[in-house]
């Protein structure tokens, strides 16, 4: 039984950036393809224009994804990729969610 109570201790242990509910969202969706167009990530997270700024700004400054712009036909095109660090990041949270549960 203290096994168990152990393992969801390690829930403490969590990248806390990523472990944030919209930040999940958003590093699940850009982990799968490597890349994501801001528009793609607002309609799928539901998130409001700030809030999902906002979080890849955080997922930005810890090094976990990159923005990329470019104007087309006058409109700004924002991409977030997910960077070699991100991409690490993510796998080890999803193998530390796997054994907490397992």
């Amino acid at each position: 039984m203290s096994d168990q109570y152990e393992k969801i201790q390690e829930i403490n242990n969590l990248d806390q950036i990523i472990h944030a509910k919209a930040r999940l969202l958003i590093m699940s969706y850009i982990y799968v393809s490597d890349r994501a167009d801001f528009r793609f990530l607002h309609v799928q997270t539901g998130l409001s224009w700030g809030n999902l700024s906002t979080h890849i700004s955080k997922l930005e400054e810890t090094g976990y994804v990159t923005i990329k712009k470019k104007i087309i036909q006058k409109k700004t095109y924002t991409t977030a990729l997910i960077t070699k660090e991100g991409k690490k990041a993510f796998e080890e949270y999803k193998e530390r969610i796997m054994n907490i549960f397992s």
